[in-house]
């Protein structure tokens, strides 16, 4: 049977060159880039290269990179690690919005109920974008940080981070931006950009799995939450992963060489995927997100009538991974949170299917899926 992975905003397939690149130097004779001796001074080389290269794509200083094992230890880092220190500056109010990944909604939650932050939870549209004004009239002088996604996992949504930058900017306030699935889509000049803190992980870029990176601008408050060594400049205690990281950073250099010819071809998949799929289909289907404004990757699709979960497993029966963008607790589907945080009709919560595309997706295979799909639906339907 064939088979179609439409599921990289969960993870991306290891390009071939990251793996070859990786391999190299895990063959090779090892070495702690803690050690004085020349086995450790080799890897201590290779890290300091990588850094280099992914500091060079992002437009940052490579001081300011911080190696992680990725984007949910980023952003814990970057909530805990600002907010303890903000906090000794008096500041004990943290915003973000309904929207955000379970890695921040969860962090900044756990910060409110045993740090004692304040938390304000902020509204998100019909479309999943929080609006900047909200995030302005949420600000106290108490506030320590500001937590918004650049791109929302599930839908695919744009959010406005310079505007929000300015804001937070203006008011002498932190903001930390979730980029894990944005990186890779997105030309960041960071240096540039009003962001204090930023995260990343490889796996989304088609990179290894386990690695991500946490950008903090020169003089943002900052403790580290991890302890028992001196690593990454005493931000993260524990040995790097010299292998992972260099994988990180060739996959970030085949990012910034292919970004506009894939960032094409992803907007033209996914087109032709929501045409394919209301000439396919025969219920009514809704597209999830913001029409404008949005990562060229992730289409989520409501199959009005038809139940997220009877979809899923018969995609997988029919060879097609796709998701619901949400967590699946004991064995029974959760409903998407950032749907729920939409105010979406009842009927789209419950119907929501996210596609997302990748390396090694062809418009061929979005043919025959769509056809796959128009026929599943038929089926769930007539055993009705």
């Amino acid at each position: 049977m064939r088979t179609y992975y439409f599921d990289h905003a969960a993870t991306t397939p290891m390009h071939p060159s990251v793996a070859q690149t990786m391999l190299e130097l895990m063959q090779g004779p090892g070495g702690n880039s803690s050690s004085m001796h020349a086995f450790g001074r080799a890897a201590k080389q290779q890290l300091n290269r990588s850094r280099d290269r992914i500091a060079a794509a992002l437009g940052c200083k490579p001081a300011e990179l911080l190696f992680t094992s990725g984007g949910t230890e980023s952003d814990n880092a970057a909530l805990i690690g600002a907010a303890r220190a903000q906090r000794k500056r008096g500041k004990t109010h943290i915003i973000t919005s309904a929207g955000e990944h379970h890695a921040v909604l969860h962090t900044c939650e756990w910060l409110s109920k045993e740090e004692g932050f304040t938390l304000t939870m902020l509204p998100i549209d019909s479309t999943g974008t929080t609006a900047p004004e909200h995030i302005e009239a949420a600000i106290t002088p108490e506030t320590a940080l500001v937590s918004i996604m650049h791109g929302n996992n599930e839908v695919g949504t744009l959010q406005p981070i310079e505007a929000i930058g300015q804001i937070t900017k203006r008011n002498g306030v932190l903001f930390h931006v979730d980029a894990v699935q944005t990186l890779g889509w997105m030309d960041y000049r960071l240096n540039e950009l009003p962001v204090d803190l930023m995260s990343f992980s490889a796996h989304k870029i088609n990179g290894p799995q386990g690695v991500g990176a946490l950008y903090v601008a020169n003089g943002t408050p900052f403790e580290a939450i991890q302890h028992g060594g001196l690593q990454e400049r005493k931000r993260r205690a524990g040995t790097e992963n010299v292998a992972g990281i260099t994988g990180f950073a060739a996959a970030v250099d085949i990012c910034v060489n292919e970004r506009e010819k894939k960032q094409l071809f992803m907007d033209k998949l996914r087109k032709r995927w929501i045409e394919l799929l209301h000439s396919n289909v025969e219920v009514p289907i809704m597209i999830n997100g913001n029409e404008q404004h949005h990562l060229p990757h992730i289409v989520n699709v409501s199959f009005i009538g038809v139940d997220t979960e009877t979809m899923l497993m018969n995609l997988d029966m029919d060879g097609i991974a796709a998701a619901s963008g949400s967590a699946c607790t004991s064995g029974a589907l959760e409903r998407s949170h950032v749907l729920r945080a939409m105010h979406l009709p009842e009927e789209q919560i419950q119907s929501a299917v996210r596609f997302s595309f990748g390396l090694g997706n062809t418009l061929e295979e979005l043919e025959e899926a769509a056809h796959k799909v128009g026929t599943i639906v038929r089926r769930i339907r007539n055993n009705y």
